[in-house]
Protein backbone atom coordinates (compact mmCIF):
# COMPACT_ATOMS: atom_id res chain seq x y z
CA UNK A 1 0.00 0.00 0.00
CA UNK A 2 1.02 3.65 -0.35
CA UNK A 3 2.96 5.02 2.57
CA UNK A 4 1.09 7.52 4.75
CA UNK A 5 2.06 11.17 5.11
CA UNK A 6 3.50 11.28 8.62
CA UNK A 7 3.23 15.06 8.75
CA UNK A 8 -0.49 15.30 8.01
CA UNK A 9 -2.57 16.18 11.04
CA UNK A 10 -6.07 14.97 11.82
CA UNK A 11 -8.75 17.17 10.22
CA UNK A 12 -10.06 20.09 12.28
CA UNK A 13 -13.59 19.28 13.55
CA UNK A 14 -16.30 20.86 11.38
CA UNK A 15 -17.74 22.65 14.42
CA UNK A 16 -14.87 25.12 14.11
CA UNK A 17 -16.02 26.30 10.68
CA UNK A 18 -19.21 28.04 11.82
CA UNK A 19 -17.39 29.93 14.56
CA UNK A 20 -14.57 30.94 12.21
CA UNK A 21 -17.13 32.17 9.68
CA UNK A 22 -18.86 34.23 12.36
CA UNK A 23 -15.58 35.74 13.46
CA UNK A 24 -14.62 36.60 9.90
CA UNK A 25 -17.96 38.28 9.29
CA UNK A 26 -17.82 40.23 12.55
CA UNK A 27 -14.07 40.88 12.27
CA UNK A 28 -14.07 40.12 16.00
CA UNK A 29 -10.57 38.65 16.12
CA UNK A 30 -9.05 40.45 19.12
CA UNK A 31 -9.56 38.60 22.38
CA UNK A 32 -10.49 41.71 24.37
CA UNK A 33 -13.04 43.20 21.96
CA UNK A 34 -16.00 41.16 23.18
CA UNK A 35 -17.47 42.08 26.54
CA UNK A 36 -17.99 38.41 27.41
CA UNK A 37 -17.57 34.97 25.90
CA UNK A 38 -14.69 35.75 23.57
CA UNK A 39 -13.41 32.43 22.13
CA UNK A 40 -10.04 32.87 23.86
CA UNK A 41 -11.72 33.43 27.22
CA UNK A 42 -13.93 30.39 26.72
CA UNK A 43 -10.90 28.30 25.76
CA UNK A 44 -9.09 29.33 28.94
CA UNK A 45 -12.09 28.40 31.06
CA UNK A 46 -12.57 25.04 29.32
CA UNK A 47 -8.88 24.12 29.35
CA UNK A 48 -8.49 24.96 33.05
CA UNK A 49 -11.56 22.85 33.85
CA UNK A 50 -10.27 19.96 31.75
CA UNK A 51 -6.91 20.02 33.54
CA UNK A 52 -8.36 20.63 37.01
CA UNK A 53 -6.45 23.91 37.35
CA UNK A 54 -7.67 27.24 38.68
CA UNK A 55 -6.29 29.56 36.00
CA UNK A 56 -5.31 29.31 32.35
CA UNK A 57 -3.80 31.89 30.01
CA UNK A 58 -3.85 31.30 26.24
CA UNK A 59 -0.92 32.86 24.38
CA UNK A 60 0.81 32.87 21.01
CA UNK A 61 3.00 29.79 21.59
CA UNK A 62 4.35 27.42 24.21
CA UNK A 63 7.61 29.38 24.01
CA UNK A 64 5.65 32.50 24.99
CA UNK A 65 4.08 30.55 27.87
CA UNK A 66 7.52 29.48 29.14
CA UNK A 67 8.86 33.04 28.85
CA UNK A 68 5.87 34.53 30.68
CA UNK A 69 6.14 31.84 33.36
CA UNK A 70 9.73 32.81 34.07
CA UNK A 71 8.85 36.52 34.13
CA UNK A 72 5.83 35.86 36.36
CA UNK A 73 8.09 34.16 38.91
CA UNK A 74 9.86 37.53 39.31
CA UNK A 75 13.30 35.91 39.31
CA UNK A 76 16.43 37.97 39.93
CA UNK A 77 18.45 39.31 37.02
CA UNK A 78 20.61 36.59 35.43
CA UNK A 79 18.75 33.91 37.39
CA UNK A 80 20.02 30.40 36.75
CA UNK A 81 17.36 28.07 35.30
CA UNK A 82 18.05 24.33 35.21
CA UNK A 83 16.82 22.61 32.04
CA UNK A 84 17.41 19.16 30.53
CA UNK A 85 20.05 18.83 27.84
CA UNK A 86 17.48 17.11 25.61
CA UNK A 87 14.76 19.55 24.67
CA UNK A 88 13.83 21.86 21.79
CA UNK A 89 15.94 24.98 21.25
CA UNK A 90 12.93 27.14 22.12
CA UNK A 91 13.35 26.23 25.80
CA UNK A 92 16.85 27.66 26.36
CA UNK A 93 15.83 30.50 24.05
CA UNK A 94 12.90 31.37 26.34
CA UNK A 95 15.26 31.28 29.31
CA UNK A 96 17.64 33.75 27.67
CA UNK A 97 14.77 35.91 26.42
CA UNK A 98 13.56 36.20 30.03
CA UNK A 99 16.95 37.54 31.11
CA UNK A 100 18.01 34.28 32.76
CA UNK A 101 20.90 31.84 32.28
CA UNK A 102 20.25 28.24 31.22
CA UNK A 103 21.99 25.50 33.20
CA UNK A 104 21.95 22.16 31.38
CA UNK A 105 21.77 18.75 33.03
CA UNK A 106 22.35 15.32 31.55
CA UNK A 107 19.62 13.15 30.03
CA UNK A 108 19.92 9.37 29.93
CA UNK A 109 19.25 6.84 27.19
CA UNK A 110 15.57 6.65 28.22
CA UNK A 111 15.23 10.36 27.19
CA UNK A 112 14.61 11.34 30.81
CA UNK A 113 16.52 13.59 33.20
CA UNK A 114 19.57 11.99 34.82
CA UNK A 115 18.57 12.45 38.45
CA UNK A 116 22.13 12.19 39.77
CA UNK A 117 23.30 15.07 37.56
CA UNK A 118 20.09 16.98 38.32
CA UNK A 119 20.74 16.74 42.06
CA UNK A 120 24.35 17.87 41.64
CA UNK A 121 23.39 20.94 39.60
CA UNK A 122 20.28 21.95 41.55
CA UNK A 123 22.03 23.93 44.31
CA UNK A 124 22.42 27.54 43.22
CA UNK A 125 19.68 27.57 40.59
CA UNK A 126 16.64 29.82 40.90
CA UNK A 127 14.10 27.81 38.89
CA UNK A 128 13.71 24.54 37.01
CA UNK A 129 12.05 23.81 33.67
CA UNK A 130 11.25 20.13 33.21
CA UNK A 131 10.78 19.35 29.53
CA UNK A 132 8.73 16.19 29.09
CA UNK A 133 10.49 15.79 25.77
CA UNK A 134 8.48 13.89 23.18
CA UNK A 135 6.12 13.03 26.02
CA UNK A 136 8.64 11.08 28.10
CA UNK A 137 8.09 11.92 31.76
CA UNK A 138 11.07 12.16 34.09
CA UNK A 139 10.75 11.06 37.72
CA UNK A 140 8.47 13.89 38.86
CA UNK A 141 8.25 12.57 42.42
CA UNK A 142 12.02 12.81 42.83
CA UNK A 143 12.22 16.16 41.02
CA UNK A 144 9.48 17.77 43.09
CA UNK A 145 10.90 16.40 46.35
CA UNK A 146 14.31 17.92 45.64
CA UNK A 147 12.89 21.22 44.40
CA UNK A 148 10.32 21.60 47.17
CA UNK A 149 12.98 20.96 49.79
CA UNK A 150 15.20 23.61 48.20
CA UNK A 151 12.33 26.06 47.65
CA UNK A 152 12.91 26.11 43.89
CA UNK A 153 9.87 26.61 41.61
CA UNK A 154 9.26 24.10 38.83
CA UNK A 155 7.81 24.95 35.42
CA UNK A 156 6.60 21.99 33.35
CA UNK A 157 7.25 22.22 29.63
CA UNK A 158 4.41 19.91 28.61
CA UNK A 159 4.43 20.86 24.92
CA UNK A 160 4.49 17.16 24.00
CA UNK A 161 2.51 15.83 26.95
CA UNK A 162 -1.10 16.98 26.81
CA UNK A 163 -3.05 13.96 28.08
CA UNK A 164 -0.11 12.29 29.83
CA UNK A 165 -0.62 11.16 33.43
CA UNK A 166 2.04 10.66 36.12
CA UNK A 167 0.86 8.42 38.96
CA UNK A 168 -2.69 9.70 38.75
CA UNK A 169 -1.77 13.37 38.23
CA UNK A 170 -2.01 15.17 34.91
CA UNK A 171 1.31 16.32 33.52
CA UNK A 172 1.39 20.12 33.62
CA UNK A 173 -0.38 20.28 37.00
CA UNK A 174 2.50 19.02 39.15
CA UNK A 175 4.82 22.05 39.06
CA UNK A 176 3.94 25.67 39.86
CA UNK A 177 3.12 26.32 36.20
CA UNK A 178 2.41 24.03 33.25
CA UNK A 179 2.94 25.10 29.62
CA UNK A 180 1.39 23.44 26.56
CA UNK A 181 1.63 23.79 22.78
CA UNK A 182 -1.02 23.88 20.06
CA UNK A 183 1.51 23.83 17.21
CA UNK A 184 0.58 21.59 14.28
CA UNK A 185 2.64 18.59 15.38
CA UNK A 186 1.01 18.42 18.82
CA UNK A 187 -2.04 16.51 20.08
CA UNK A 188 -4.26 19.58 19.49
CA UNK A 189 -3.47 21.56 16.36
CA UNK A 190 -3.98 25.28 15.78
CA UNK A 191 -0.89 25.77 13.63
CA UNK A 192 0.56 27.87 16.43
CA UNK A 193 -0.50 28.72 19.97
CA UNK A 194 0.13 27.85 23.59
CA UNK A 195 -1.42 27.97 27.03
CA UNK A 196 -0.18 28.02 30.62
CA UNK A 197 -1.98 26.82 33.73
CA UNK A 198 -1.45 27.48 37.43
CA UNK A 199 -3.28 27.54 40.74
CA UNK A 200 -1.36 30.62 41.91
CA UNK A 201 -3.42 33.82 41.52
CA UNK A 202 -0.40 36.12 41.78
CA UNK A 203 1.52 34.21 39.11
CA UNK A 204 -1.54 34.18 36.88
CA UNK A 205 -2.09 37.92 37.33
CA UNK A 206 1.49 38.80 36.46
CA UNK A 207 1.44 36.55 33.38
CA UNK A 208 -1.91 37.94 32.21
CA UNK A 209 -0.76 41.55 32.36
CA UNK A 210 2.60 40.86 30.71
CA UNK A 211 0.91 38.83 27.97
CA UNK A 212 -0.70 42.09 26.84
CA UNK A 213 -3.74 42.82 29.05
CA UNK A 214 -3.15 46.55 28.92
CA UNK A 215 -5.14 49.16 30.80
CA UNK A 216 -7.96 47.25 32.51
CA UNK A 217 -8.40 44.33 30.12
CA UNK A 218 -7.34 42.08 32.98
CA UNK A 219 -10.91 42.54 34.26
CA UNK A 220 -11.92 39.96 31.64
CA UNK A 221 -9.83 37.27 33.34
CA UNK A 222 -11.13 35.20 36.29
CA UNK A 223 -8.40 36.22 38.73
CA UNK A 224 -9.12 38.13 41.92
CA UNK A 225 -8.97 41.90 41.45
CA UNK A 226 -6.77 42.05 44.55
CA UNK A 227 -4.09 40.20 42.57
CA UNK A 228 -4.37 42.47 39.52
CA UNK A 229 -4.89 45.96 40.93
CA UNK A 230 -1.44 46.46 42.53
CA UNK A 231 0.20 45.44 39.23
CA UNK A 232 -1.52 48.02 37.02
CA UNK A 233 1.14 49.86 34.96
CA UNK A 234 3.99 48.26 36.93
CA UNK A 235 4.86 45.46 34.48
CA UNK A 236 6.07 45.57 30.86
CA UNK A 237 3.71 44.36 28.13
CA UNK A 238 5.12 41.71 25.80
CA UNK A 239 1.94 41.30 23.70
CA UNK A 240 1.88 37.52 23.33
CA UNK A 241 -1.90 37.17 23.17
CA UNK A 242 -3.78 34.43 21.32
CA UNK A 243 -6.30 35.52 18.70
CA UNK A 244 -9.94 34.47 18.68
CA UNK A 245 -9.35 32.62 15.38
CA UNK A 246 -6.81 30.28 16.99
CA UNK A 247 -9.11 29.66 19.94
CA UNK A 248 -11.99 28.85 17.58
CA UNK A 249 -9.81 26.16 15.97
CA UNK A 250 -8.70 24.71 19.31
CA UNK A 251 -11.95 24.56 21.31
CA UNK A 252 -13.76 21.86 19.26
CA UNK A 253 -10.67 19.66 19.55
CA UNK A 254 -10.66 19.54 23.36
CA UNK A 255 -13.43 16.91 23.53
CA UNK A 256 -11.41 14.83 21.03
CA UNK A 257 -8.41 14.58 23.35
CA UNK A 258 -9.31 11.33 25.21
CA UNK A 259 -9.92 9.51 21.94
CA UNK A 260 -6.70 10.88 20.42
CA UNK A 261 -4.74 9.77 23.48
CA UNK A 262 -6.17 6.25 23.19
CA UNK A 263 -5.38 6.12 19.48
CA UNK A 264 -1.88 7.46 20.08
CA UNK A 265 -1.19 4.83 22.73
CA UNK A 266 -2.50 2.10 20.43
CA UNK A 267 -0.34 3.26 17.53
CA UNK A 268 2.77 3.65 19.65
CA UNK A 269 2.47 0.20 21.23
CA UNK A 270 1.74 -1.45 17.86
CA UNK A 271 4.83 0.08 16.26
CA UNK A 272 6.99 -0.59 19.33
CA UNK A 273 6.07 -4.28 19.23
CA UNK A 274 6.78 -4.54 15.50
CA UNK A 275 10.13 -2.74 15.63
CA UNK A 276 11.34 -4.53 18.76
CA UNK A 277 11.71 -7.78 16.82
CA UNK A 278 14.89 -6.26 15.38
CA UNK A 279 18.04 -6.77 17.48
CA UNK A 280 19.04 -3.24 16.48
CA UNK A 281 16.02 -1.51 18.08
CA UNK A 282 15.52 -0.69 21.75
CA UNK A 283 12.32 1.13 22.77
CA UNK A 284 12.61 2.49 26.34
CA UNK A 285 9.78 1.35 28.60
CA UNK A 286 7.63 3.90 30.46
CA UNK A 287 8.42 4.57 34.09
CA UNK A 288 6.17 2.95 36.68
CA UNK A 289 3.01 5.03 36.91
CA UNK A 290 3.59 6.91 33.66
CA UNK A 291 0.72 6.85 31.16
CA UNK A 292 1.90 8.55 27.99
CA UNK A 293 -0.15 10.30 25.32
CA UNK A 294 2.16 9.75 22.34
CA UNK A 295 1.85 10.95 18.76
CA UNK A 296 5.37 9.77 17.94
CA UNK A 297 7.79 7.02 18.86
CA UNK A 298 11.44 7.18 19.84
CA UNK A 299 13.83 4.25 19.78
CA UNK A 300 17.57 3.70 20.16
CA UNK A 301 19.69 1.96 17.55
CA UNK A 302 21.79 -0.82 19.06
CA UNK A 303 24.99 -2.39 17.72
CA UNK A 304 25.46 0.14 14.89
CA UNK A 305 28.29 2.64 14.49
CA UNK A 306 27.78 6.25 13.37
CA UNK A 307 28.28 5.38 9.71
CA UNK A 308 25.70 2.61 9.80
CA UNK A 309 23.24 4.87 11.64
CA UNK A 310 23.61 7.55 8.97
CA UNK A 311 23.17 4.90 6.27
CA UNK A 312 19.99 3.66 7.99
CA UNK A 313 18.51 7.17 8.09
CA UNK A 314 19.38 7.74 4.43
CA UNK A 315 17.92 4.37 3.44
CA UNK A 316 14.60 4.96 5.17
CA UNK A 317 14.37 8.38 3.50
CA UNK A 318 15.00 6.83 0.09
CA UNK A 319 12.25 4.30 0.84
CA UNK A 320 9.77 7.03 1.69
CA UNK A 321 9.86 7.31 5.50
CA UNK A 322 11.63 10.10 7.39
CA UNK A 323 13.33 8.78 10.53
CA UNK A 324 15.19 11.55 12.33
CA UNK A 325 18.28 10.60 14.32
CA UNK A 326 18.56 13.57 16.66
CA UNK A 327 22.34 13.76 16.86
CA UNK A 328 23.07 12.74 13.28
CA UNK A 329 20.76 15.32 11.66
CA UNK A 330 22.54 18.47 10.51
CA UNK A 331 21.74 21.50 12.69
CA UNK A 332 19.03 19.64 14.62
CA UNK A 333 17.39 22.08 17.05
CA UNK A 334 17.11 19.31 19.67
CA UNK A 335 20.86 18.61 19.79
CA UNK A 336 22.29 20.79 22.56
CA UNK A 337 25.63 21.38 20.80
CA UNK A 338 23.72 23.39 18.18
CA UNK A 339 22.53 25.89 20.81
CA UNK A 340 25.53 28.10 20.14
CA UNK A 341 23.57 31.12 21.37
CA UNK A 342 24.21 29.89 24.95
CA UNK A 343 27.33 31.44 26.51
CA UNK A 344 29.74 28.83 27.90
CA UNK A 345 27.73 25.96 26.41
CA UNK A 346 28.70 22.85 28.41
CA UNK A 347 29.49 19.38 27.17
CA UNK A 348 27.05 16.65 28.20
CA UNK A 349 28.68 13.35 27.21
CA UNK A 350 25.83 11.07 28.28
CA UNK A 351 23.22 13.18 26.50
CA UNK A 352 25.40 13.39 23.38
CA UNK A 353 25.86 9.61 23.28
CA UNK A 354 22.09 9.11 23.54
CA UNK A 355 21.28 11.66 20.83
CA UNK A 356 23.72 10.07 18.39
CA UNK A 357 21.61 6.89 18.27
CA UNK A 358 18.11 8.05 19.28
CA UNK A 359 15.55 7.92 16.47
CA UNK A 360 12.36 9.95 16.19
CA UNK A 361 9.34 8.93 14.10
CA UNK A 362 6.04 10.79 13.91
CA UNK A 363 2.92 8.65 14.35
CA UNK A 364 -0.17 10.80 13.74
CA UNK A 365 -3.00 9.39 15.82
CA UNK A 366 -5.32 8.97 12.81
CA UNK A 367 -3.12 6.28 11.19
CA UNK A 368 -4.77 2.89 10.66
CA UNK A 369 -3.05 -0.42 11.59
CA UNK A 370 -2.31 -1.22 7.93
CA UNK A 371 -0.59 2.14 7.52
CA UNK A 372 1.45 1.55 10.66
CA UNK A 373 2.50 -1.85 9.35
CA UNK A 374 3.60 -0.30 6.05
CA UNK A 375 5.80 2.15 7.96
CA UNK A 376 7.24 -0.64 10.12
CA UNK A 377 7.98 -2.77 7.06
CA UNK A 378 10.08 0.04 5.59
CA UNK A 379 12.05 0.57 8.79
CA UNK A 380 12.70 -3.15 9.31
CA UNK A 381 13.82 -3.58 5.70
CA UNK A 382 16.12 -0.56 6.04
CA UNK A 383 17.60 -1.99 9.25
CA UNK A 384 18.18 -5.34 7.59
CA UNK A 385 19.75 -3.75 4.51
CA UNK A 386 22.03 -1.55 6.62
CA UNK A 387 23.12 -4.46 8.83
CA UNK A 388 23.94 -6.63 5.83
CA UNK A 389 25.95 -3.84 4.19
CA UNK A 390 27.94 -3.31 7.40
CA UNK A 391 28.67 -7.02 7.87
Amino acid sequence: MNLPDLHRAEPIPPEALAEITRLMQDADLFRYTAATKAPVSLLEREFAHMMGSTYALAVSSCSAALFLSLKALNLPENARVLIPGFTFAAVPSAVLHAGCRPVLCEVGDTYRIDMDDFAVKLPGVDAVIVSHMRGHTSDMDAIMSLCDTAGIPVIEDAAHSLGTVWRGRKIGTIGRIGCFSFQSYKMINAGEGGILITDDADLAARAVIMSGAYEHNWNKHPVLAEAFAPLQNTLPLYNMRMSNLAAAVIRPQLPQLPRRVRDGQRNHDHVAARLSVSPHVQVPAPLTGEERAPDSIQFNLVGMDDGAIRDFAATTAEMGIKVQVFGQSTDNARAFWNWRFIPDLPELPRTRAMLMRACDLRLPVHLAPAQLDAVCDVILRALDRTARAAA
